[in-house]
């Protein structure tokens, strides 16, 4: 092992390009790239087996390099995110095609919505009327045109009007509204991706299919077509891909899985799509203060509990069994851990966990290959 530095690592990044995995500085969030890459390919070719496009959720990796790799290489049409600050940063970085896949209210929000439409297709979701004038008085001030979807409940109980005829009447509010062009549907059952059984999460997705269905037939019985019926996530895209009503697909996690992902199965058994872990928080064993057990140095600063602990990769019979802010506590039954052993973790939740670093550093066969920043980390308004 090379000995470290302060002016090789430490500072400003805990790696540089070159350096081997176990001279990473920790706790950091590490990509492996070979498999980071096996994930894109497989969603881009299952999106193009069933004739949809791919428009990959930006808010699980908050990367504008990952961003670019999804279009240029990943068979993006374009990137969902879910905040302004978000798309504004992606927008900097050359991003040129964003559904911002929320609703914004705030005037001040709605100004940065029509003043980056200048700069790029920005596409936003709609559920109440009330919100048009707003939107119109932002895209009159700036000169600017924003392509409107008007997002229905179709089974996730959060944002969305009723599909059917409430989401057809607003679609015609905003084809009415100087600035704003509807342009579809914006159908996402974000529970239904993480329903571990197969056939209850596909019972779910019929049900979103239906109404959403529906509303596209009765959109076009008063001449509203849909360029865009988005929706679907990692764990049913499959459903939504292949319902023959979906256009346009918003997996996030692919990319990386996680540790609740692994729970959600297929028919056969396996993960839909077949993805594989490539995002792990790499940390390092700092105490064995017992026989069996050991502490690690990622805690809740390094990593996101709110869906369940990580699970230790590659370790047999190693667990990780609690955590606080700074440690974490891992089961070792075996005694096979010494300090400053690197040991990997599948984040339990990809997303928040990536808004916690700064840098993701990139592997391939045991050594760096690059850095990327975590470009939107923090932007949250």
């Amino acid at each position: 092992m090379n000995a470290l530095t302060t002016f090789d690592v430490g500072y400003d990044v805990p790696a540089r390009p070159g350096d081997a995995l176990d001279t990473v500085q920790t706790p950091a969030l590490v990509i492996d790239l070979d498999a980071f890459e096996r994930n894109l390919e497989r969603l881009r070719a299952a999106a193009d087996a069933m004739g949809v496009r791919l428009r990959p959720h930006a808010k699980t990796h908050k990367s504008a390099d990952i961003a670019r790799i999804q279009m240029e290489r990943g068979g993006a049409c374009g990137i969902s995110c879910q905040k302004v600050s978000e798309a504004e940063a992606l927008v900097r970085a050359g991003i040129d095609d964003i559904l911002v896949a929320n609703e914004v209210r705030d005037p001040a929000k709605l100004d940065r919505i029509g003043r980056l439409a200048l700069e790029a297709r920005i596409i936003l979701c709609v559920d109440d009327a009330e919100a048009l004038p707003d939107l119109a008085r932002a895209t009159s001030r700036h000169g600017s045109t924003l392509e409107v979807l008007v997002e229905i409940d179709c089974g996730a109980g959060r944002c969305g009007i009723s599909p059917g005829e409430p989401a057809r009447d607003l679609a015609l509010r905003i084809a009415e509204t100087p600035g704003l062009v509807f342009a579809g549907l914006q159908a996402y059952h974000g529970p239904a991706q993480h329903i571990a059984d197969p056939s209850e999460r596909r019972a779910a997705i019929a049900k979103a299919v239906v109404s959403t269905e529906r509303t596209v037939s009765l959109l076009a019985e008063v001449g509203l077509s849909c360029a865009i019926v988005g929706g679907a996530g990692t764990g049913s895209f499959p459903l939504e891909g292949g319902s023959g009503v979906y256009n346009e697909l918003q997996c996030g996690s692919y990319v990386f899985m996680d540790a609740d992902y692994e729970r959600v199965r297929t028919e056969d058994g396996g993960r839909p799509g077949g993805f594989e872990n490539a995002l792990f928080v790499l940390t390092s064993v700092m105490s064995r203060p017992a026989q069996g057990r050991a502490v690690c140095d990622a805690g809740l600063k390094s990593l996101s509990t709110d869906s369940g602990l990580p699970r230790v990769f590659d370790r047999e019979g190693v667990a990780y069994v609690g955590v606080s802010d700074e440690h974490g506590s891992l089961s070792d039954p075996g005694d096979t851990l010494r300090v400053n052993d690197r040991i990997r973790l599948v984040p339990g939740h990809c997303d928040p966990t990536c808004n916690l670093h700064d840098w993701y550093v990139c592997v391939r066969n045991g050594r760096v290959e690059a850095l990327w920043p975590v470009t939107a980390r923090g932007k949250s308004w």
